[in-house]
């Protein structure tokens, strides 16, 4: 249940606001590649704005090892959103030193001010007590609408609660809701997709639907794991050993809710011209690997898809970056896009399949967080709702 103080419930009139967005974006030669995140937290801005606040706003991009890494600077992201809204938008170029501090006292009601990338300071991972209060003292009131990084307890998302009146955006909340709502009162028949190369990132979701979920579909090269464990021989196939005999108690413990490929798609070798052939499930020849699931998998999944009621979908069915390997993934996409079910794409790379499908309009609701829906799936608290006032 979201039972957390929203914008909605804060008078902002003359307030300086801090902000946590999401605005981790994908960024080359200063150009942003895909501008999802930055446009889902405009409804948010737009209403403070309205509301009267002077705005700050803070985020991290990528994995800065220091301020020394300029490629990640907010700068561009800064000067893109200025296009965005009817307001200048400022920018500081540090987020704890004078540029921060004195750009926030000479913001007026109306105004928007950008701080430099969180992480060029160590103290934002660490959640460090000096940090948190330094970005708290800039503002008045602080509101977290970053869903990508609500599972961190970092000092922008964490930390500055401890000093400053803290409360949900407008995108922090439908996430939160649309996510809650599917796992906790689904309309059934609920359907798990998961895929993707990893099983041990999606062990404890797996442990969690099983108790929740009507199926659980499994695609991507966490499929090839499981196949390990049934005792097929996966010849060049991507395959967690670590993880082999935690698939097989997975099978045993919920082997009429999982279902696994029936066909697959091999290649041999990992390219997108390698020679590629499709054969029904069983030992993978040698010298060849899975890059993908079959079409007969794709009818087997798309059936099952048809007649839910509700739709979790988490990472590709295959290496759907090369053509030939991508059948698998948009077939699956084309399914749900097809289906009358509630469908939610639990952020990343799933996300991203779905935008090149050109089938995003025809989904429920896209997560901006691959990290953070897999953690709700999990079952688990996220530390920066958790940190937020309750109502």
């Amino acid at each position: 249940m979201f039972n957390k103080k929203t914008v909605e419930d804060v008078d902002f009139k003359g307030k300086k606001v801090l902000m946590r967005v999401d605005f981790n974006v994908p960024l080359k030669d200063g150009e942003i590649e895909d501008d999802t995140r930055i446009q889902a937290a405009l409804p948010t801005i737009q209403y403070l704005l309205d509301a009267g606040a002077a705005l700050i706003l803070c985020s991290h991009l990528g994995r800065p090892k220091s301020a020394a890494d300029v490629q990640f600077s907010l700068k561009p992201v800064a000067e893109y959103l200025d296009t965005l809204l009817a307001v200048d938008v400022k920018f500081a170029d540090d987020c704890l030193g004078d540029s921060a501090k004195k750009g926030a006292e000479a913001l007026k009601a109306g105004e928007v001010l950008v701080l430099e990338n969180t992480r060029f300071y160590p103290g934002e991972k660490k959640n460090d007590q000096e940090m948190s209060k330094s970005l708290a003292s800039l503002a008045d009131i602080f509101v977290n609408d970053a869903f990508g990084t609500a599972h961190r307890a970092h000092a922008s998302t964490v930390g500055v609660t401890e000093y400053l009146p803290a409360v949900a955006g407008l995108l922090l909340e439908k996430e939160i809701k649309y996510l809650d709502k599917a796992i906790e009162e689904p309309k059934r028949p609920f359907l798990a997709i998961l895929g993707g190369a990893k099983i041990s990132d999606k062990i404890g979701v797996i442990e969690n639907l099983l108790t929740k979920a009507d199926k659980i579909l499994i695609g991507g090269g966490m499929a090839n794991t499981f196949l390990k464990a049934k005792g097929f021989d996966m010849a060049d196939s991507l395959v967690e050993e670590e993880s082999v005999s935690l698939a097989k108690d997975l099978i045993e413990k919920g082997s009429h809710k999982l279902v696994l490929p029936v066909d697959m798609v091999l290649a041999d070798a990992f390219d997108n011209g390698a020679a590629i052939k499709t054969l029904a499930v069983g030992n993978v020849p040698a010298g060849w690997r899975i890059l993908d699931i079959g079409p007969e998998t794709v009818n087997v999944f798309g059936d099952l898809v048809a007649n839910a009621g509700t739709i979790v979908w988490n990472g590709p069915m295959g290496v759907f970056e090369m053509s030939n390997f991508a059948k698998g993934t948009f077939g699956v996409a084309q399914a749900i896009a097809d289906s009358n079910a509630i469908s939610i794409i639990g952020g990343g790379d799933s996300a991203s399949a779905i935008k090149k499908s050109g089938l995003a309009d025809k989904i429920s609701h896209i997560s901006t967080g691959g990290g953070a829906s897999l953690e709700m799936l999990e079952g688990k608290v996220l530390p920066g709702l958790a940190a937020l006032e309750d109502k």
